[in-house]
């Protein structure tokens, strides 16, 4: 060997890694099939960061929780994870767990936060675009909409509810009840929706038989759904073991509630006056605490978004940010979810589920991905098998629980460069000992 052929061999060996990394990157992100690369935005990277979902870290369970509020009682078992559905109730496309979106809608709206959302339109159910739509996440106090509709079916609207002390004492979000009140099934639901009151939401349990009645109730709602991913641990959404949702389910349950009359005119309320008590004689001082305006924490509502509907917010430490809402325009009703997410300075939650409308209503009747089922028995026509997808498909996705031609084809590159940087190394060695 010649110290003119080592040289040349090294530069050979450096371009050709060179041209392969090129390739790659051109070729698009791992999971990315040629006809459907969806646009990256371009420009300095954003000061945030988006979870990766493409290896579906969340197919079978929630992310790990942050504090104690789900350990399970001494003697009691962990609940066990519920069954994956296979293929996707929905589509088989929606198995995917990163991005998937028909290019010809354009960019997916950059900068989302959440680690699995959706966009789909209300009426004819079909999903337009999502990431980790069958991902499992804990949907904090969104699941107060399937509490809603059972209390819509199960419970008089003008019954009169008296409070207890294991209401008014609640952990977290409250409307404000107290001893001595009196309140109606409405005023309840109008409290569950607008400010998130998990007061209301433990008198609407008590009111529907208990909390493990009323858990049963919305689990099996749930099911008839054909919303799979989830099951309710908490008629508030507050974090307890085995809570779990899922972007595609929230959709399923809070577009079943849309078509529920009372729902929509509750949901849209940007302002309501709640009911007082009489003053506490067990406090010293105390003082009636009268009827006040309570405003939705809807802020997209309170703001005046143009078409919005209605939606309903959750937060907890172990679930981030949640939300699913429908806005208007043109006759076209979208859907967005959005789960396991953040708001961050300059790219809050509400700005994000802007760019998911306005992305839903540019998006051309033909765009779909998948659909939304409207029973447990469409959820299981969905995932009978079916033919292999086409080849030339229209979708792009940048995950999936099947490695895809793209994901091959970079892994056969990664190994290829591999052996040529090895290879380089033992040339420029022997050319380094002559």
């Amino acid at each position: 060997m010649t110290s003119g052929w080592t040289r040349r061999t090294a530069s050979a060996l450096v371009a050709a890694v060179l041209g392969m990394l090129l390739c790659m990157l051109s070729a698009g992100p791992v999971g990315v099939g040629p006809a459907g690369a969806v646009p990256l935005p371009t420009g300095a990277p954003p000061a945030f960061s988006t979870p990766v979902t493409d290896h579906c870290p969340h197919k079978i369970g929630t992310p790990p929780p942050v504090d104690e509020s789900e350990a399970v009682a001494p003697g009691s078992t962990t609940p066990s994870s519920l069954p994956v559905p296979t293929p996707a109730i929905g589509g088989e496309d929606l198995s995917y767990c990163g991005v998937v979106a028909d290019p010809a809608a354009g960019p997916v709206p950059p900068r989302l936060t959440s680690a699995g959302w959706l966009i789909a339109d209300l009426d004819s159910g079909r999903v337009i675009a999502a990431k980790d739509p069958h991902g499992r996440y804990r949907p904090a106090s969104t699941i107060k909409v399937l509490l809603a509709l059972i209390a819509l079916d199960e419970l008089d609207l003008d019954a009169t509810v008296i409070p207890t002390a294991e209401d008014w004492s609640t952990e977290g979000d409250s409307c404000g009840m107290g001893p001595g009140g009196h309140y109606t099934v409405r005023d309840l639901l109008t409290g569950l929706l607008m400010v998130s009151g998990n007061d209301c939401a433990n008198a609407l349990a008590r009111e529907l038989g208990g909390v493990e009645t009323t858990l049963e109730k919305m689990n099996e709602r749930a099911r008839e759904l054909g919303a799979a991913d989830t099951r309710a641990a908490s008629p508030s959404g507050l974090d307890a073991a085995g809570m779990s949702s899922s972007p595609y389910d929230l959709a399923l349950i809070f577009r079943a509630a849309m078509a529920q009359e009372t729902f929509r005119e509750l949901i849209a309320k940007p302002t309501f006056r709640f009911p007082g008590y009489p003053r506490r004689p067990d406090v010293p001082g105390d003082k009636d605490h009268p009827a006040y305006d309570m405003y939705s924490s809807n802020r997209l509502l309170v703001d005046g978004y143009p078409g919005m509907l209605g939606g309903k917010t959750g937060y907890t430490d172990d679930a981030r940010k949640t939300f699913v809402g429908v806005a208007e325009r043109d006759g076209h009703r979208i859907l967005v979810v959005q789960m396991y997410g953040l708001s961050v300075e300059g790219d809050m939650y509400w700005d994000q589920a802007r760019a998911m409308f306005e992305y839903g209503f540019r998006a051309g009747p033909e765009v779909t991905v998948g659909r939304l089922v409207d029973s447990t028995r469409e959820a299981a026509e969905s995932t009978a098998p079916r033919a292999a997808s086409s080849p030339d498909s229209h979708l792009a996705s940048s995950g999936s629980d099947t490695a895809s031609p793209m994901s091959v084809r970079v892994l056969i590159g990664l190994v290829a460069a591999l052996a040529a940087v090895v290879l380089l190394l033992l040339g420029l060695r022997l050319f380094g000992r002559r």
